[in-house]
């Protein structure tokens, strides 16, 4: 296959995945998707960021395909921020996918809850709580948001990178060569 098509290919998959994944946890579990305290099943794809590019758009369209649900429950501006959050944590997981601690990728793991924290912490207190921004709420806000992203990737993100390294599965994924820059 062509790396050109492999990466369209493992972009439109990831999107998909964590697309569904979002819908199906809200439909289950309504709420927890989109709460201040949320616990984004989806959001432990985000380790596949480390294995490829590709994961970088489809993690940032999955997100943004996922937030359009929000618009009907009265929270289009998650779709921005979220999304906005998913591509900057995306892209530092794949810069940072080389420094490990004991063969653990940890600053990369932390990079969701960094990035979600301080983006969707802000939106909450900016645009959700009294139309006024106070820095003790956005400390607040950014700290429960943040403890979901770090309870997902602490947990299921976690899970999901020692099965893809135990089982070689990052073999298969999209890898730029110096031919295909």
């Amino acid at each position: 296959m062509k790396k050109k098509t492999q990466l369209i290919a493992q972009t439109a998959v990831i999107a998909a995945l964590y697309a569904a994944l979002t819908y199906a946890q809200n439909l289950l579990l309504p709420g927890t998707t989109s709460m201040a305290v949320q616990f984004r099943v989806s959001e432990a794809l985000n380790v596949l960021a480390l294995f490829t590019p590709a994961a970088i758009p489809g993690l940032t369209i999955g997100c943004i395909v996922s937030n359009l649900y929000n618009i009907g429950t009265g929270l289009p501006l998650d779709m921005i921020f979220g999304s906005l959050a998913t591509l900057g944590s995306a892209v530092c997981m794949y810069l940072l996918r080389n420094v490990k601690i004991k063969s653990y990728p940890l600053l990369s793991m932390l990079m969701p809850a960094v990035f979600n924290s301080v983006i969707i912490g802000w939106e909450i207190e900016y645009f959700f709580i009294d139309g006024a921004f106070e820095f003790v709420g956005f400390l607040t806000q950014g700290a429960l948001v943040g403890l979901g992203e770090l309870g997902v990737m602490a947990v299921l993100g976690t899970a999901l990178y020692y099965a893809i390294k135990g089982k070689k599965i990052d073999k298969y994924f999209y890898k730029p060569t110096k031919q295909s820059k």
